[in-house]
């Protein structure tokens, strides 16, 4: 800006956007941001913003009637300062600052009120045939790799998911007389649980996936029906396990597979 201070300072600029510069700095640094753009624009940013504070506080700069209830009722007199009409960065700053506070505390206090509503929430039941769906069309489509442990070792297969889920002696449903041989399984999260995932193929290439998941509920279901798009799913509830049937094929032959595995599970 002279020869003492070839530079101007992030304060400098500040301040300039505030108005708070005397006059003969005001007039040297507006020189400086005519062959400065890039700090011309963020001082035209800070005096915008300025100005999107200061209206937000508007209302309360006008006097009102209200504003002599501040005279105490003892007689004793006390000066009501009117609100700067320029107020100062230091105040801006406080009341932007205050306006992010009370938002993120809004948003922290209130949030789960407002945005987890427990009427929306599927249960467990719900939720299995969907998550069964999933779980078929992301992977009796996969080619190579369709499942983790394959049906020569189904011996394996079942102690490990038996392990992870922890249930002595999970069974992994026979389905030959149906015309499905087995595949392998996987590992799989089922409600934020271990989980199990047989699939099976028959002789045409079509696929089927038995599911087993825990459910939390310990709730007993009758056999129901889901379907979405081409895919259908039959699933029940038996004490603390879920299970579903899932397949690109009949609802007869769906319905016996899952009469199969239900007779299988159970024994």
């Amino acid at each position: 800006m002279n020869e003492n201070n070839p530079t101007v300072t992030e304060a400098d600029l500040h301040a300039f956007a505030d108005g708070l510069l005397p006059p003969e700095k005001q007039a040297e640094l507006k020189v400086w941001l005519t062959e400065n753009p890039e700090d011309a624009a963020a001082v035209a940013a800070w005096q915008a913003q300025n100005n999107e504070i200061r209206a937000m506080f508007s209302p309360y700069a006008a006097s009102k009637d209200s504003d002599a209830d501040l005279i105490s009722r003892s007689g004793s007199t006390s000066t009501v300062q009117a609100f700067p009409a320029r107020p100062s960065r230091r105040l801006m700053m406080l009341a932007a600052s205050l306006t992010l506070f009370v938002a993120g505390a809004a948003a922290g206090h209130f949030g789960l009120d407002l945005f987890a509503q427990p009427e929306l929430q599927m249960t467990a039941i719900e939720a299995l045939p969907q998550q069964a769906h999933s779980a078929f069309v992301v992977y009796a489509s996969d080619v190579r790799h369709p499942v983790e442990v394959g049906a020569d070792q189904e011996a394996h297969l079942a102690t490990w998911l038996g392990k992870r889920m922890n249930i002595a002696g999970l069974k992994v449903p026979s389905l030959q007389k149906l015309g499905f041989q087995l595949v392998g399984g996987r590992l799989l999260p089922i409600n934020g649980t271990p989980g199990a995932l047989f699939m099976y193929e028959n002789a045409s290439g079509q696929r089927l996936t038995v599911l087993v998941g825990r459910n939390s509920g310990n709730t007993t279901t009758s056999f129901r029906f889901a379907s979405n798009d081409a895919v259908e799913t039959f699933y029940w509830i038996d004490g603390h396990l879920g299970y579903a049937v899932t397949g690109e094929i009949s609802r007869d032959m769906l319905r016996q597979v899952a009469d199969e595995c239900y007779k299988q599970f159970s024994s």
